[in-house]
């Protein structure tokens, strides 16, 4: 079944898609409750707290596929079928059975609106307006052993917390990194992010984030109620700095917010990104310091606030460290090691924002603007991919795609990743807020497909059925590089492979450049993204849409790499895609060889004219509108219900009229593409002969130059080399009767010198081989000589160290080397000296004036010494 039509064809009718509904479905009128009109948009916009209405959330996903089992929500009841065994069935020939089983859920009681698998596909998480549950799905093979409905343990989550009275839920989604895949994240209007832990506890959070301050007692707030509604979030992502360990949040006024750091409670954590993240940590504290430079107010006062920040992300890093097992120290292979958010910092994460959006996003044409609704974060390579080439400037780089009502989904750049804050008590006002590089404003064409369509007098326009719009972000499962949206018009591809791949190059290029202006000239000459629309559910004749309720593509690619689309009619399409190569424009760029290349190789010299020059100067590369890399399909597949005939109006009639125009343009651009292939293919062709004959050409000059030319150019050369030995010859005999001629005997100087030349080498070799006299003969005798008495050369200075060591040990007191007591023995002699000439002096004067003295010293120390 690897055919878009197998699918279709095989899910066209399935009964898992029966809108029929068994007795646990609650509501009886959810057939028309999600079908969008003006008659049903104040069910869309209006705050109805019913259980099951469609709002105040509109987010849907209610199909999803674990490994070979399709998954879908009808009310309140979850139907599984296998796709698996249909393949395997289809693929043998055998008719295949097309049945499905019903998960028994009890505490399961509510309209499901969003389903959410974990990690490890153990546990489903559904989610309706207020409620939220978990159901454990059954092992692998189980539902072909029972033939009814399969019971499964389903928990309800939080109920203290997510009831009719509590805020809605706004979006549910599992922790990558929660220990066994048993953290689950509940987002809810209110701002609040609560983890809970299944394997833990279910009515209480491990942890609280909160996007939205709580309102002081008897204060007023300036703000719109859109500023404190939160639509959705997402999770950051990095490799080395704080990206994982981060959280987004959008509002729907459009402000996005982040937290950092966040992790859950209990964490599975790679060990290379611990050792990375101190890594990060420790360079930006050394740039820190090497970068203070002369202290101003102002400088000092930043300085010191980023040092206070980097102490404590450094206290936070080295309590990671603390929770690693021996054995996971850099260089060692990195492996997954349980942690928990270190207690060691009592005050709480920040909450960062709003980012500041430079520049300003620009408005789409004919909107008045809409609401954001969800918003998704992307790193600029796959998570575990080997583009290292890519990685050196970039791998900091994120992308983040908030999406809007009206069809617009903003691409911002974080350029400037958020870092760890926390709450301080003295905290400044005149705080730096995040900011977003704004690159693009995608158009998903909505507005304009909703404004061609005509309203009746007294209706309300139809660009109103905006406001019930709710577009849903979805990443590709296996090329990330590409975004679904799926929204109450029907599906849009957003391809951002180009764009991202230029954007790496415009940024090695600049790195390269040592920042000159090519960065600038590279961004201003890139595309933007690619989008293409996949369905459209609106029916211009019924001026209603049946909303997308979700859209599913399996991770396996054994089982098939296409996608699933679901609308709210429970009509399913499926479109098979094309598995991309990790980097094609690199491959690409690698395997289209250089037309300048090949004329350099078969050009004559620098000043003589091409010997041969092709026809085809270009290489071939086929429209982009016949080759489609993705496999996506060039217009768009209505999927809207048909009932009864089709009614001719206005509307219709111009709806068709462009579609027929947009085929007939498509027709035509074909033809052309045809017509470019068929003048390249006959190009080719004449080229081809061109070279056979040119070929040909040179296989016959070759072979003539291997007969009997090459003999006759063998034996001229033969006798060129015999002419040139005889005229070597001839000319060493002229040389020699020429000297002989010019200086027939050697003149006297010449004499004496080759005489002094022989005597010299007589003194050095000698004038026999054993003569000891000569001076090779006496460098020999002093060379073993010298081997003889260096062992007792080392012996000596052996002796030397030791009675050095004994010296220095002796005059360790005073410090005294050899050196220094040999100096101070020499200033004490001639101290002495002095000494005794005046003793003679005093004695010499005492004789004079008759006056009788003692010995002195020195003649007291010379009798003693006898004496001792």
């Amino acid at each position: 079944m690897e055919g878009d039509e197998d699918w279709n064809a095989f899910l066209q009718d399935h009964p898992i898609f029966n809108p029929t509904k068994g007795k646990r479905v609650a509501s009886a009128n959810d057939d028309v409750s999600l079908e969008l009109s003006l008659n049903t948009l104040p069910d869309f916009t209006t705050d109805d707290f019913a259980p099951d209405g469609p709002t105040p959330s509109g987010r849907r996903q209610v199909m999803v596929i674990k490994d070979y089992d399709l998954i879908l929500a009808v009310g309140n009841e979850i139907r599984m079928a296998s796709l698996g065994d249909a393949k395997l069935s289809r693929s043998h020939g055998v008719s295949d059975q097309k049945t499905y089983k019903v998960l028994n859920t009890p505490n399961v009681g509510f309209d499901i609106h969003q389903m959410v698998i974990n990690p490890n596909g153990k546990f489903l998480a559904v989610a309706g307006a207020f409620y939220v549950a978990v159901v454990v799905l059954p092992r692998p093979g189980f539902t072909r052993l029972v033939s009814g409905a399969v019971d499964c343990k389903s928990i309800s989550i939080g109920q203290y917390y997510h009831t009719l009275k509590e805020a809605p839920i706004a979006k549910i989604d599992w922790h990558p990194w929660g220990d066994g895949g048993t953290t689950l994240l509940v987002l809810t209007a209110d701002g609040k992010l609560r983890e809970y832990d299944i394997a833990v506890g279910v009515e209480e959070p491990q942890q609280v984030l909160s996007f939205v301050p709580d309102k002081k007692f008897q204060s007023y707030l300036a703000e719109d109620d859109s500023e404190r509604e939160v639509a959705s979030f997402t999770l950051g992502k990095g490799k080395a700095d704080w990206g994982p360990l981060s959280i987004y949040a959008v509002m729907r006024s459009g402000d996005v917010y982040a937290i950092c750091p966040y992790m859950p409670q209990n964490a599975l954590v790679p060990s290379s990104y611990v050792h990375a993240l101190e890594c990060f940590v420790a360079a930006k504290q050394e740039f820190l310091t090497q970068s203070e430079g002369e202290p101003t107010s102002a400088s000092t006062s930043s300085s010191n606030s980023l040092a206070t920040i980097y102490d404590y992300q450094r206290k936070y890093v080295n309590a990671l460290l603390k929770q690693s097992p021996p054995g996971t120290t850099f260089p060692s292979s990195p492996r997954m090691v349980l942690m928990h958010p270190p207690a060691t910092i009592r005050a709480q994460p920040i909450r960062q924002g709003p980012f500041l959006l430079q520049p300003a996003p620009r408005s789409l044409e004919g909107s008045e603007g809409g609401d954001a609704t969800d918003i998704t974060y992307l790193s600029f390579g796959a998570d575990g991919d080997d583009r290292r080439e890519a990685e050196g400037e970039t791998e900091r780089l994120g992308v983040v795609l908030v999406a809007f009502q009206d069809g617009k989904v903003d691409l911002f750049l974080d350029v400037e990743k958020v870092e760890a804050r926390w709450e301080r008590k003295h905290r400044s006002n005149k705080a730096e807020l995040p900011m977003l590089a704004v690159y693009e404003s995608i158009d998903l064409g909505i507005v304009s497909a909703l404004s061609q369509v005509s309203s009746r007098k007294g209706e309300p326009p139809v660009l109103d059925l905006i406001h019930g719009n709710h577009p849903v972000l979805l990443r590709d499962p296996i090329n990330d590089e590409t975004i679904y949206v799926y929204h109450a018009f029907g599906v849009h591809v957003i391809e951002l492979g180009s764009l991202l791949q230029k954007l790496a190059n415009a940024l090695r290029d600049d790195v390269s450049n040592e920042g000159d202006d090519s960065l600038g000239a590279s961004l201003e000459a890139s595309e933007g993204a690619m989008v293409r629309p996949l369905v459209t559910t609106f029916s211009v004749e019924r001026k209603c849409s049946n909303p997308v309720t979700a859209v599913t593509i399996p991770n396996d690619v054994y089982l098939t790499y296409s996608i699933f689309i679901l609308t709210s009619a429970l009509r399913i399409v499926t479109f098979p895609l094309t598995l991309q190569s990790e980097a094609p424009s690199t491959s690409a760029e690698k395997s289209t060889p250089d037309p300048k290349e090949d004329v350099l190789l078969i050009e004559n010299p620098k000043d003589g004219p091409p010997a041969y020059i092709s026809f085809l100067s270009e290489p071939y590369s086929p429209p982009s509108n016949l080759a489609s890399a993705s496999g996506f399909p060039s217009n768009p597949r209505l999927a809207v219900p048909v009932k009864g005939e089709i009614q001719l109006t206005p509307d219709t009639l111009r709806y068709l009229a462009s579609t027929v125009e947009r085929l007939t343009g498509q027709m035509h651009e074909i033809q052309l593409a045809y017509r470019n292939a068929e003048l390249r293919a006959q190009l080719q062709a004449q080229e081809f002969r061109r070279q056979q004959e040119k070929s040909k050409d040179i296989l016959a000059l070759s072979e003539s130059l291997q007969g009997k030319r090459q003999e006759q150019t063998n034996q001229k050369i033969s006798e060129v080399q015999a002419r040139q030995k005889e005229l070597l010859d001839r000319t060493n005999r002229i040389l020699r009767a020429m000297m002989k001629s010019a200086s027939p005997e050697l003149s006297e100087h010449e004499t004496k010198w080759f005489e002094e030349l022989k005597r010299l080498q007589r003194e050095i070799k000698g004038s026999t081989r054993y003569d000891q006299e000569s001076l090779s003969g006496r460098t020999s005798q002093l060379h073993r000589e010298f081997d003889r008495l260096l062992p007792s050369l080392k012996e000596l200075r052996q002796k030397e160290q030791r009675l050095q060591k004994r010296m220095s040990e002796m005059n360790g007191m005073s410090g005294l080397g050899v050196t220094q007591a040999f100096e101070f023995g020499s200033r004490s002699s001639k101290e002495r000296a002095r000494i005794n000439d005046i003793e003679s002096d005093i004695v010499k004067l005492a004789a004079k004036l008759d006056l009788t003295l003692s010995r002195p010293p020195s003649s007291q120390e010379t009798q003693e010494q006898p004496k001792s």
